[in-house]
């Protein structure tokens, strides 16, 4: 076995399992937004991306499209229905969970059930070597894209005006309004901004969790193949049993 690459993949896995993580952190943690259709929003968006990149054979346009029509969908969902189930948990989980299932059959219905890759880019469609292993490209560009946005989000909530002005709505609501922050238009653009890159919340926790979830399931799957629920579930139930606010929980 080439550990290099294995640990290469599941740095990769770890940055997608990371963009989708971190925003779940967010709307649940961090806004006490139960929504369980937020995987459908990725969904909707890939199969949007892919409908131009067929159309139109320019992978920009295609992942400018998908981060256009997805918030779209983001704010009407927030600002019709969500926003009037304010700390109505379980009205929260069955509503988005009814928008999981509308989604899905939606995406169903219009691209088919078969399943479709969006075609690499030019530009990454190569293969890098380091030392004698020879990795994808676009693997590189994904791995990149997840520490940059990590980054990115996490002096986007600890060091900005915007950031204080979000965990003070969390907080306090009613001595953020008297203040003068619009609390609802600012949810509703975390919200928009969750749908397209991900989020805000525990970055930290959300980082070093889909860390552990890739390199459990990667190297899980290739030593004990027979074993590799258990490798990624033993772990959570640990944490569930001694943390169960989470590693960075407080």
């Amino acid at each position: 076995m080439n550990w290099g690459i294995q640990l290469l993949n599941s740095v990769s896995f770890a940055m997608l399992l990371f963009l989708i993580a971190s925003g779940l952190t967010l709307i649940f943690g961090l806004m006490r937004i139960a929504n369980l259709a937020h995987g459908s929003f990725f969904l909707l968006g890939a199969y949007v991306g892919l409908a131009v990149l067929e159309k139109y054979e320019n992978f920009a346009l295609a992942a400018l499209a998908a981060c256009i029509i997805v918030p779209l969908v983001g704010i009407i969902l927030h600002s019709v229905f969500i926003n009037r189930l304010e700390g109505k948990e379980l009205p929260q989980v069955l509503l988005t969970f009814g928008f999981m299932f509308i989604l899905a059959d939606l995406c169903l219905y219009l691209w088919g059930g078969t399943p479709q890759t969006l075609p690499k880019p030019e530009i990454f469609s190569s293969s890098v070597d380091v030392a004698g292993m020879f990795f994808p490209t676009y693997r590189f560009f994904v791995v990149g894209c997840g520490l940059i946005i990590a980054v990115a989000l996490w002096l986007l909530l600890e060091k900005t005006k915007i950031g204080a002005m979000v965990r003070a709505g969390v907080d306090d609501q009613e001595m953020a309004r008297a203040v003068g922050v619009n609390v609802p238009m600012l949810f509703t653009t975390v919200f928009l901004v969750v749908v397209v890159i991900g989020g805000i919340g525990s970055v930290k926790g959300a980082f070093v969790g889909s860390l552990v979830v890739a390199l459990l399931d990667n190297f899980g799957k290739t030593l004990f193949p027979e074993l590799s629920l258990f490798t990624i579930f033993l772990p959570m139930a640990l944490v569930l049993a001694f943390r169960p606010k989470g590693l960075f929980g407080k």
